[in-house]
């Protein structure tokens, strides 16, 4: 699934694939609301992203993770 942060004074969004869920997500986001303030997220490739949970204006779901390749339907 691709997640896409939204960050106040940021012109750009940050992006990353990531296997878990949105549920998973979205409770790791309230989890950081309450406790140290930091998101804490890791993608696919094993690169690791934190962003402060107050500078988080969106969260942003979209797709299962996989990535189409050609212009045929699946």
């Amino acid at each position: 699934m691709e997640v896409r942060i939204g960050v106040q004074h940021s012109p750009r969004e940050l992006s990353l694939e990531t296997k878990e869920s949105q549920d998973a997500v979205l409770q790791a986001f309230k989890d950081a609301g309450t406790g140290d303030g930091l998101l804490a997220l890791s993608d696919d490739r094993g690169r690791s992203l934190v962003v402060p949970v107050e500078k988080v204006l969106y969260l942003e779901f979209s797709g299962d993770g996989t990535r189409r390749v050609g212009f045929g339907e699946s």
